[in-house]
């Protein structure tokens, strides 16, 4: 296929500009991870930019020994993991009904839900009916709010609604009901779909901040994100690790121990994103336009 010249000048200016921006998001994440891995002279020397001076993985033992990290990651993994079940689950339910054509009043019960888009019931009340519920300082404050996104379920319902016909009818021709054309049928062939909102899903609950700040007391229940938050915000945050290495201590500098903090944070998300690219774009369209 040849491409006339104002096409091809419109693709190269395409992936210059998408270079440049891809660039411009990677040059603060290779100057965390430069800091996490320099020595303290080179970081109080502020050489430290793109490339790690005198590697050391000091900040990373002091941060794994001396910090509740280990305990606050696994409460992230928790709360991602059960959130994402929780809200896949709720998510397919609703959908699907919604996609069938023979589903009565359709139409009337899409917009009830796309009107939550709109408006909410705003902080307070949510507060009240999470708090009447007794979920407050219980991960149920996280999930329950946030069970199913008005935006990932349109999506999947465009999705659903885009798989042809006849599969359906020969499905249902065979003797399947509804669960088992649900399961059998729909979901295999939902594959980029149900990906890309899963990953929408894992964002969104491993990055969770302000809900957790709000409903959750216990120091031990907090999640990473919190905890990296509060480590970036202390202006002391060596003297704060649980640790008798002084020595240690010593040889790192807190810039080192934030951005060790932060790394750790994004590492799981960033090695999440290349499993799931392959779907990504395809579960985006696919859903967004019908034909």
């Amino acid at each position: 296929m040849k491409f006339t010249k104002g096409e091809r000048t419109f693709y190269v200016f395409n992936y210059v500009l998408l270079t440049l921006a891809g660039t411009l998001c990677l040059l603060p994440l290779l100057h965390l991870a430069s800091l996490s891995l320099s020595g303290k002279n080179a970081v109080l020397s502020g050489f430290v930019s793109l490339w790690p001076q005198e590697i050391t993985f000091e900040s990373y033992k002091l941060l794994f020994e001396g910090t509740p990290i280990l305990r606050s990651l696994g409460n992230s993994v928790l709360i991602t993991l059960v959130g994402v079940a929780l809200s896949m689950v709720v998510t397919v339910c609703a959908a699907y009904p919604l996609a069938r054509r023979e589903f009565y009043g359709r139409r009337w019960i899409s917009l009830a839900i796309v009107f939550t888009m709109l408006f909410t019931g705003g902080l307070i009340p949510t507060y009240l009916v999470v708090s009447s519920l007794g979920l407050v300082n219980n991960y149920g404050s996280l999930w329950l709010p946030a069970l199913v996104s008005t935006y990932n379920m349109m999506i999947m319902r465009s999705f659903f609604e885009n798989i042809p016909e006849e599969l359906v009818e020969a499905a249902r021709i065979d003797g399947s009901g509804e669960w088992r054309l649900l399961l059998r049928i729909v979901l295999p062939l939902s594959l980029p779909v149900l990906a890309t909102i899963g990953l929408f899903y894992a964002v969104y609950y491993w990055n969770s901040f302000f809900n957790v700040m709000i409903y959750i007391n216990s120091p031990e229940k907090l999640n990473l994100t919190v905890l990296i938050q509060q480590m970036v915000r202390s202006q002391s945050v060596l003297q704060e690790i649980n640790t008798m290495d002084t020595q240690q201590v010593t040889n790192i500098t807190p810039e080192g121990i934030k951005a060790a903090g932060i790394m750790v944070m994004i590492l799981p998300m960033l090695a999440l994103y290349p499993l799931l690219q392959k779907y990504f774009v395809k579960g985006v369209t696919l859903g967004a336009i019908k034909g």
